[in-house]
């Protein structure tokens, strides 16, 4: 197995662990600290706040990663920002309301840490053939996660219509130690190999220092694609914080779907893992195929499924399931089975939208890819924190409608990109193919590499 390749399955497995103990506790955050409250009447922390506040942070903290990666490298930046998501899981062993909001300005500011040096990572263990399927099989690896650790959250949450703290307790441990194991996995990534060129733009990088890329990141954000792109950034933020935050605990809060609703807080989140590993596995498995395709097929697939899936909850789950118990009922009768599937749904299609963006980031922006993906977390991240803002006063229907008109502009403008880049590598193409004038010396790039365009 060649050296890259092992490094982005190190890297994988590091992602894994780290987001089986924070994703689900995203999935499950609103739930246990309602329980907690019932508790201790003096805890006022709120789920939809902290996740709010993490978000935000994080959106705010990403322009500043590019001018970190410069000091740490990807590896260290990974690293410092692991280790404020191994904070953030203790502090649920010691409910204060304050640290709770401490916390998530913490594992805020080290997730723009973590995923700018991820994708940066990423990119340089790949290149314009692997890097589809590289980003696929990273996506799969880290969807596991929601998998994993909401199989286990079902198994402990069953039968119980209240968290008790023994429960509670139980949980926060066994994500602690699965995190710190994550940690030692990033521990093991290796320098990577590199050409003439990726050091000469790491020796450009430190020369400029942190402000130059600060300086750059703002000026690749006001290009045309990066804007168009940022519409579909956005969708994803919102849809993310959607089916992470507030749909899960909405089927545990429908207490018409009978006395184990709680416990299918964490089913929904099996089943949305295993929607985002079905799509990453498949896309890896694609891999070089997706880019002589067009990512675009995949994105509106993507579109399809989720616009599928927001019909679906409209219908099954009440308006007001997003703020706390209700015995309210929809057009009609709430179906564990239909939410279920929805669940599936909801991850397959955020899976499409992810690998795709990875793939188009990878290698349209290669040259320049620790400010690319700063901007998409940015962006993002912004997007996911005002969803969480709204989510404790916006009824489903809301939602709904504010995901739906997100999704359809952010679409549309992803695929205006990519067909946009598929036009100039086919006018490349037949430029490379037009038979040359006398004493003209033909392209130095073959017309093969031309066709399969970033």
């Amino acid at each position: 197995m060649e050296r890259k390749f092992i490094n982005v399955i190190l890297l994988g497995f590091g992602f894994m662990f780290v987001f089986t103990a924070f994703q689900t506790m995203g999935n499950i955050e609103k739930t246990i600290l309602d329980s907690i409250k019932q508790d201790d009447s003096s805890f006022t922390g709120d789920g939809y706040t902290s996740l709010a506040i993490i978000y935000a942070t994080l959106a705010i903290c990403n322009w500043m990663a590019p001018s970190v990666i410069t000091i740490t490298g990807p590896r260290g930046a990974m690293l410092i920002g692991a280790v404020t998501y191994l904070f953030f899981i203790v502090t649920f062993l010691f409910p204060r309301t304050w640290l709770l909001y401490v916390a998530s300005v913490l594992i805020g500011a080290g997730a723009a840490a973590i995923w700018t040096g991820q994708g940066n990572y990423l990119t340089l263990n790949s290149d314009g053939e692997t890097i589809s399927r590289n980003s696929g099989v990273f996506w799969a690896m880290l969807q596991c996660s929601l998998f994993f650790g909401n199989l286990f959250v079902f198994i402990k949450f069953q039968g119980k219509s209240h968290i008790d703290l023994h429960t509670r307790n139980v949980v926060f441990g066994v994500l602690t130690a699965v995190c710190a194991l994550g940690i030692i996995f990033l521990m093991m990534l290796r320098p990577t190999r590199r050409n003439i060129d990726d050091v000469k733009n790491e020796m450009t990088l430190k020369e400029e220092g942190p402000m130059e890329a600060f300086r750059g990141a703002i000026r690749l954000f006001c290009t045309g694609d990066m804007m168009l792109l940022s519409a579909a950034f956005i969708y994803t933020g919102v849809e993310l914080s959607f089916f992470s935050g507030v749909y899960s605990p909405s089927i545990g809060f429908t207490l018409a779907m009978g006395e184990n609703a709680k416990q299918l807080v964490g089913l929904s989140g099996v089943f949305i893992g295993l929607g985002e590993v079905l799509g990453g596995a498949l896309f890896g498995i694609l891999g070089s195929k997706t880019t002589r395709w067009g990512r675009d097929p995949i994105v509106i697939m993507g579109y399809l499924i989720h616009m599928t899936s927001f019909f679906l909850i409209f219908i099954n789950l009440p308006n007001l399931a997003p703020f706390g118990d209700t015995t309210d009922t929809s057009y009609i009768t709430p179906s564990p089975y239909l939410a279920m599937l929805c669940s599936f749904l909801l991850g397959f299609g955020d899976a499409c939208y992810n690998t795709q963006i990875y793939s188009i980031l990878g290698g349209k922006y290669a040259d320049n890819s620790t400010s690319a993906f700063a901007l998409f977390k940015f962006t993002q991240s912004l997007a996911a924190a005002a969803c969480f803002f709204y989510s404790s006063r916006a009824p489903l229907s809301v939602q709904l409608g504010v995901l739906a008109v997100i999704g359809t502009a952010g679409t549309a403008a992803f695929c205006r990109v990519e067909w946009a880049a598929r036009s100039v590598a086919r006018a490349a193409a037949r430029a490379a193919l037009a038979p040359l004038a006398p004493g003209e010396k033909p392209a130095s790039r073959e017309v093969e590499d031309s066709l399969h365009y970033d």
